[in-house]
């Protein structure tokens, strides 16, 4: 049976206990409803995943055309996060997230913007059209929204070594795929079916104190945004200043407010 097969079935099994939930039809195969050894190992390294320190390189396919590029990333929770874009001749530009505000340093031209961080910012700045929070979440290699883990799957459908469950709330429908105990695959979509995000998680290793996914791959449809990061040698949950989610002006450099000609944080 083809893998393509495989996760056609489990979605349909999946999609058929939902219904039964629904409509109040006896289910002949009681789905795992409490939180199993996958969701217990996600809680875990929620738990321990504070902050993230990589280089990476970014594959970027979207409206803005296609392109590869180097990157210095730091990340820590809840919402802050520092892009660093590398070229042989060095950096080519700082993009720093603090909560709700955003700093970016061009050093090529002196300039430092400041603005609101928000999902169309972080598109434009890291490729990430998601609210910071959510953007950190993901580049940990957890599902962006954290309320999924306080929550109980509506479904779970075994199948071989892949697991998928199943959450419906609200509007929205959420799906998380396991291999083993590792998440590989988180999906949201509506209840009519377009599909909000899908984020795959790849290449788990182990570095000592968990086993963290090396490589992120991350479709956002509205946004057109495809993005690949592959980690290289990342250290999770050490300290990091505060420092270096702050961006101070140097000698002469030029103070601006974000506006539509904003940098995009692309390096060649």
């Amino acid at each position: 049976m083809s893998a393509r097969t495989r996760r056609g079935l489990v979605v349909v099994a999946c999609a058929a206990l939902l219904q039964a939930c629904a409509t109040g039809a006896p289910v002949r195969s009681a789905p795992r409803l409490a939180a199993g050894s996958e969701l217990a190992a996600l809680r875990a390294r929620d738990r321990n995943s504070t902050s993230l320190q990589t280089a990476a390189v970014m594959e970027y396919r979207g409206s803005g055309g296609r392109f590869k590029a180097r990157e210095q990333l730091t990340v820590r929770r809840p919402s802050s996060l520092r892009v660093e874009a590398l070229t042989p001749l060095g950096v080519a530009l700082v993009a720093v997230v603090n909560g709700d505000r955003l700093a970016i340093f061009d050093p090529g031209k002196n300039t430092l913007t400041r603005g609101v961080a928000d999902a169309a910012a972080l598109e434009r700045v890291a490729r990430i059209p998601l609210a910071p929070q959510q953007a950190v979440r993901l580049l940990l290699g957890l599902p962006p929204d954290a309320s999924i883990l306080d929550a109980t799957p509506d479904a779970v459908a075994p199948e071989a070594d892949m697991t998928v469950m199943r959450f419906a709330r609200n509007d929205e429908i959420d799906e998380l795929d396991f291999t083993g105990t590792n998440l590989t695959t988180v999906r949201r979509s509506s209840r009519e079916g377009a599909t909000d995000y899908e984020v795959h998680f790849s290449d788990y290793r182990d570095i000592g104190s968990l086993v963290f996914p090396h490589m992120i791959t991350a479709d956002f449809p509205a946004a057109a945004t495809e993005l690949t990061l592959t980690y290289q040698s990342p250290l999770v949950d050490s300290a990091i200043p505060d420092s270096a989610f702050v961006l101070q002006p140097g000698t002469n450099t030029k103070e601006l407010e974000l506006d539509a000609e904003m940098p995009d944080g692309s390096a060649s």
